[in-house]
């Protein structure tokens, strides 16, 4: 592996909301080389679209995503609700030079009739969310996009939630992978990393019905998320930790104040 590619996998590695941090330490550690950022522009590039990282364009407080369904190559990227195309800078994370953009093709009464209904759905459930609804696969299918990002460093911990969504009108069906990213590093550093390919059928074919679909496969799987946290809490972390201590003898905290090393803890007599 090169050093370039050593330093892209930093990048590529980067926890949500954390990015900035990583670019930070590799400066530190890569001090010696003031343009290696520069070289890494197509790890963040590569970063910006798998994370469905979200931008705000000039003058709007909407936010847009970015992702490989709605690039128009030469770091350009357009937004279907705001019918506009913007140029990205992947380094710095900024959009600019919007331009108007237009979406034509086959697909593009069912994308718009899907984000219709997937506004209300991520309003509902999803705080910081941004959403998307793209033709792909040459205008033969409409892929669906949501990520919603919450950020707490001053507690410790950032998250993301990722949903992509590809549907295939001629057939009614519905595949897709929901991904969660969460790391807390309060004294420690914990992250969890999960990946569930989904499927469905969707006879109806209609936006409505894609996003109803939708609701329901994720509803289920943050059911799913919530008892394996119970499970995990009740069963394998509890598991670490010693039930009592090495006495085998429950400590009676009451006392505590009046236990002497060697005497009390130890059950003998103190020898002065």
């Amino acid at each position: 592996m090169s050093h370039i590619e050593t330093v892209s996998s930093f990048v590529q590695g980067a926890p949500p909301g954390e990015l900035a941090d990583v670019v930070a330490d590799i400066k530190a550690l890569t001090a010696s080389e003031p343009n290696i950022v520069d070289e890494l522009a197509p790890a963040f590039e590569r970063y910006n679209e798998e994370q469905f990282i979200t931008l705000k364009l000039p003058g709007s407080s909407q936010p847009v995503l970015i992702s490989p369904h709605n690039s128009l190559g030469g770091g350009r990227y357009y937004d279907v609700e705001s019918s506009s195309s913007f140029e990205v800078d992947h380094v710095a994370q900024k959009a600019s030079a919007v331009q108007s953009y237009v979406l034509e093709g086959s697909q593009a009464d069912l994308v718009k009739s899907t984000l219709k209904s997937l506004g209300g759905y991520v309003k509902e459930h999803f705080p910081n969310a941004a959403l998307g609804a793209y033709p792909v696969e040459s205008d033969s299918k409409v892929a669906v996009v949501v990520v919603a990002n919450k950020y707490s460093p001053n507690n410790f911990w950032n998250g993301r939630w990722r949903s992509v969504y590809t549907f295939d009108p001629s057939s009614g069906n519905l595949e897709g992978t929901i991904m969660v990213d969460v790391h807390y590093y309060e004294d420690g550093n914990v992250r969890l990393l999960t990946n569930k390919a989904v499927s469905a059928s969707i006879p109806s074919g209609t936006g409505a019905g894609i996003v109803k679909e939708i609701a329901s496969i994720e509803k289920k799987y943050q059911e799913d998320l919530n008892r394996s946290f119970v499970s995990l809490s009740e069963g394998a972390f509890k598991g670490l930790r010693r039930q009592l201590p090495v006495t085998r003898q429950k400590i009676e905290w009451d006392r505590v104040t009046g236990y002497r090393l060697g005497q009390d803890i130890g059950g003998g007599s103190s020898k002065r």
